[in-house]
This record gives C-alpha cells, sequence and structure tokens, in this order.
C-alpha cells in the first residue's frame, strides 16, 4: 500500500471520527470506523467543518462534496447547506508546469501555437485553471489546463473510497441502506468525465445547439484543434458574474426576456433532451457586454432517462397546480421503498408540503418544494432517484440567478405557461421509438387471428387454463422442505435422548462413569446431534440473509 493511501486512511479515519456520530446521514452511525480520541465538534459547527475538511482533502473529495450536495435524501439540510457553499478554489500552480503540460498536449510551443498565453491564470482550481489567450488568427480564448498528477491523486483516493464502501455495505446497517458501492460508482463516473475534456468540450457544443433558438443565450465553443484530454480551448466571453451585479448594475438591464429564455432553454434540455446543467449557480452564469447570458462550467452534467423525465414533467405539473396527492403517488412510483418505509406517513407529509407551498400566498419556488420532496423522502425510507435530486437542485439554483436577475419573475407561471410544450415533450416519440411501436403493431395484428383461434380451441375442448404467478413456488418448496427436514432431525435427537434417559434404568455389564454404556453413547450422540443441527441451522440462516441483501 502507498504512502499516499496510508495518509488517506488516516484522514478519512479521522473524518468518520468526528462526523460519524453527528446527524450525518440522518443520524446513521459508522461503529466499525468509530475512534474514540478526540471530542467531537458542537452541532452548530459540524456542517461547515465538514465542508473546509473535505476541501483540504483535494480535488476527489471537493467534487464529492458538491455530488453530496445534490443528496437531500441522505443528508441533512445543514450539510446540503455547507457543501453548496464548498469553495473549488486553490493556489495555481507555476506556468512553467503550465507550459510543459500546453506544449505536450499540443506536441509545439506556445509561441507556436498562440500569439499571446497569458501567464497569470484567470481562475484556479482543484482539478485546473484557466488563462486567457489569443490564437494565431487572433481569436481571444480561454485555456483550461489540468493538474499535473491530479488524475493519479484521484485514482489512489478512489481506490482508498471504494474498499471502505465496500467494508460498509457489508458490515454496517447504514451501508446496507444507503448502499455506499452503488453511489460511489455514480460518483467516479461523474468524475472520470470531468478529468476528461473532451467530454466538456463535447457538453459545450451540446448546450450551444440546445440554446441556438433563443438569442439571448450564447455557450461558448470549444476549439477542437487544441482541445484534448488535458487542455482545453474555447471562446472568450466578456462579462461580468451576475453574482457581481448589484441592483444600480441591473437597472439599464432588460432582465425580464433574458430569464424567460434561461428558464425555458432549461425545461427544453432537462425534459426534452434529457441533460442536466449540474451546476447552473449563479456564479456560472456570465452578462455580456452586448447584453446576452452566457452559460459556463459545463463539466459536471448528468443524462436523465426517458422514463425519469416522464415523471418529473408530471412532478412539475402536480406542484405547480398544488395538488399533494398527485405529488405523493408520482413520487412513490418513482422511488425504492427501503425497510421501515410508511406509506401512509409518506403520503400524509408529502401532501401537507404541496398544499403548504400553495397556501402560504408566496410564490412557489419549484425547485426549492423537490429539494424538500427529496428530503422527505429520505426521512420515509423511500430513495428517489439521483436525478430528481440533481434536476431540484438545478432548478433551485436557477431559481436563484432569476430572483436575482429579475425578482418578480415567477417559475411556477413559467411552468404552466409551457405546460403545452412540456406535455409534448412528453408525449413524442423518436423516430426509434415510432418503428419499434409500428414492428409491434405489425405483429399483434398478424398474430391475433392465430392465437384467438388457438383460445377459442382450448375453451371448446375444455382445455383451457390459467396460470397464475401469485407466490414463489420454487422457494416456498425449498423452505417447506428445510422446515421438514429440520422437524425430522429434531424428532430423530428428541427419541434419541428419550430412549437413552429409558436405558439408563436397564442393567448393564458394560459401563461408563457408572452408567450404562450404550445409554452414554446415545445420550452423546443425541447433544452431538443438537449441537450440529443449531450451527447448520444458524449458518443456513445467515447464508440466506446474505443473500436477500444482496438480492436488493
Amino acid at each position: 500500500m502507498t504512502n499516499l493511501q496510508d495518509n488517506r486512511y488516516v484522514a478519512l479515519a479521522r473524518l468518520v471520527r468526528r462526523y460519524g456520530r453527528s446527524d450525518l446521514l440522518s443520524g446513521a452511525q459508522l461503529d466499525e470506523f468509530d475512534i474514540d480520541d478526540e471530542t467531537p465538534l458542537g452541532d452548530s459547527d459540524r456542517a461547515t467543518a465538514f465542508a473546509e475538511d473535505l476541501e483540504k482533502m483535494g480535488p476527489t473529495f471537493i467534487k464529492l462534496g458538491q455530488l453530496l450536495s445534490t443528496r437531500f435524501d441522505l443528508l441533512p439540510a445543514s450539510y446540503t447547506t455547507a457543501l453548496e457553499r464548498l469553495q473549488d478554489s486553490v493556489d495555481p500552480i507555476p506556468f512553467e508546469e503550465v507550459r510543459e503540460v500546453v506544449e505536450t498536449e499540443l506536441g509545439a510551443t506556445l509561441k507556436e501555437r498562440f500569439n499571446d498565453f497569458d501567464e497569470e491564470p484567470l481562475a484556479a482550481a482543484s482539478i485546473g485553471q484557466v488563462h486567457r489567450a489569443v490564437l494565431r488568427n487572433g481569436r481571444a480564448v480561454v485555456v483550461k489546463v489540468q493538474r499535473p498528477q491530479v488524475r493519479e491523486v484521484v485514482r489512489e483516493d478512489m481506490k482508498v473510497l471504494g474498499r471502505l464502501a465496500r467494508l460498509a455495505d457489508k458490515r454496517t446497517e447504514v451501508g446496507r441502506s444507503f448502499g455506499f458501492a452503488r453511489l460511489l460508482d455514480q460518483f467516479r463516473r461523474s468524475l472520470a468525465g470531468e478529468l476528461d475534456y473532451r467530454r466538456e468540450a463535447r457538453n459545450l457544443v451540446t448546450f450551444g445547439e440546445l440554446t441556438a433558438p433563443y438569442d439571448l443565450l450564447v455557450v461558448p465553443q470549444p476549439v477542437h484543434e487544441y482541445t484534448t484530454s488535458r487542455i482545453l480551448t474555447m471562446d472568450y466571453v466578456q462579462g461580468r458574474k451576475v453574482t457581481d451585479i448589484g441592483k444600480v448594475g441591473l437597472v439599464d438591464v432588460d432582465a425580464r426576456p433574458i430569464v424567460e429564455q434561461l428558464f425555458s432553454a432549461y425545461l427544453h434540455t432537462i425534459l426534452d433532451a434529457g441533460l442536466i446543467h449540474a451546476d447552473p449557480h449563479p456564479g456560472n452564469l456570465l452578462l455580456t457586454d452586448d447584453g446576452r447570458l452566457a452559460l459556463l462550467d459545463l463539466g459536471m452534467t448528468a443524462a436523465v432517462p426517458p422514463r425519469i423525465q416522464h415523471d418529473i414533467i408530471k412532478l412539475l405539473l402536480s406542484i405547480s397546480d398544488g395538488d399533494g396527492e398527485e405529488t405523493a403517488d408520482i413520487l412513490a412510483s418513482m422511488g425504492h421503498p427501503l425497510d421501515g418505509y410508511d406509506a401512509g406517513a409518506f403520503r400524509n407529509d408529502v401532501s401537507h408540503l404541496v398544499s403548504e407551498a400553495v397556501a402560504s400566498g408566496a410564490e412557489v419556488a419549484v425547485g426549492a418544494v423537490l429539494v424538500d420532496l427529496s428530503r422527505v423522502s429520505g426521512m420515509h425510507g423511500l430513495r428517489p432517484p439521483a436525478e430528481m435530486s440533481m434536476v431540484g437542485k438545478a432548478l433551485l439554483n436557477l431559481d436563484m440567478a432569476t430572483s436575482h436577475l429579475d425578482p418578480d419573475f415567477s417559475p411556477a407561471d413559467a411552468i404552466r405557461e409551457n405546460v403545452s410544450e412540456i406535455f409534448t415533450a412528453g408525449l413524442k416519440m423518436t423516430p426509434g421509438g415510432i418503428v419499434a411501436a409500428a414492428i409491434e403493431s405489425k405483429n399483434l395484428v398478424t398474430q391475433f387471428p392465430k392465437r384467438a383461434n388457438r383460445i377459442m380451441d382450448s375453451l371448446a375442448d375444455g382445455e383451457f387454463r390459467i396460470q397464475v404467478d401469485a407466490i414463489d413456488e420454487e422457494r416456498l418448496h425449498t423452505v417447506l422442505q428445510r422446515i421438514a427436514n429440520r422437524l425430522t432431525l429434531g424428532i430423530i435427537i428428541a427419541a434419541t435422548v428419550l430412549g437413552a434417559a429409558l436405558m439408563m434404568r436397564v442393567p448393564s455389564t458394560w459401563t461408563l462413569l457408572g452408567y450404562p454404556g450404550l445409554a452414554v453413547l446415545l445420550f452423546l450422540f443425541a447433544v452431538g446431534s443438537g449441537v450440529a443441527l443449531a450451527t447448520w441451522i444458524l449458518m443456513t440462516d445467515r447464508k440466506v440473509a446474505r443473500a436477500e441483501r444482496a438480492s436488493r
């Protein structure tokens, strides 16, 4: 094991020691990792300290914290709030290292590729940093350069996290409930995508195409000839971050059309194209000098499967209409119930939450309601799909951006106004889906007469049968056979004990310890058989329990 892995195990042990017995993971206790040589922090400071500790542990854990900030069903509100503010900014690497990475990736010197390349970075993060440059053709660009050795650090961190996740899933109840290994797989895919800048380049192209119908939105496009897995070159956009513009600065900005296009574009992207920009916080939105809005930092994206898209469409509509009962039904069909799930209490809390949001008289913040619904689901033992939490986080950040630009904008009204378009997106079929449906229809039409004749013939001949698989007959047979075997062995052992007791009263020339020898042997046989039976029962039950947990 490397020194890096040793240090990571120590750091993780310290992290769990400080937070494992707090309300982290809704009060879960990771006893297997607990170390009692340090006084835990006070409750008011735990969440902030947790985010700061993750930040100190490097890029893997910073990105892990960003992912956890979207899992409102797993973490308490104080933790998700603290993790949202987690800053991915570190000291920049020396320019000579930047030069070496760029020249190695492009196979030429900076002077051969660029007219100008600023040595001072525009921003520095844990995975890479950004420099402004000018290409030989005069095109103004920014170059995102990955830090040397960051992939090796992430690879070692993921090995450590993988071992601990598997250990927690195997040995702890909280691990079996939350499935840390499954969550880590999702995180691994997301982080691997961020480490490949070619994927972010493809995201820029995709989002550029999706926002093309909106003239007030702009996505910087990549320069493919200057982009590799470790460097990303894209258009330079001049402007100000939305978060840096105060109320006075917004006086001369016609924000309403920008906000309407931004909200509409995100609805279209999520509910039609099935893509989430997982981090659309106001800091990633830039108001350009010509009055448009630029979308930056598209490294964190996620795909939304068509089934989840349709469910989220129905969920947004039910929330906008204030229909708590319908919202509860949709959530229940989307989620995966865990042990202890109480459907009645869940339905009551969801109905109350949605009704209260509508009855308060204030504007319904759909993103905030989705976040609260994720938390309620987690509290009641219903695990919603991860995509729902990410959509909630995206819409929540979008609400923050739109309210900053235009406080009078109503996201709920925007959803209702676009209801026909949303329904169209939900009902639309792809060309492949249309062909598949046509093939199924053809098979139904051609096979229906033959199958109908078979049914009628079976009815006429008295051979028509209906088979209902209400229970697992094979499993039931196995269980009954196991019970019969145990009862039979138990009866044999009991009969042996009884026979041995009766033989104790029969005189015998062969004795053991002063008792008839045959009776003593039978008694010892019964005791040994009883111990073996008990051991067999315990081992069999434990094996079955492990198999059932693995199949969940």
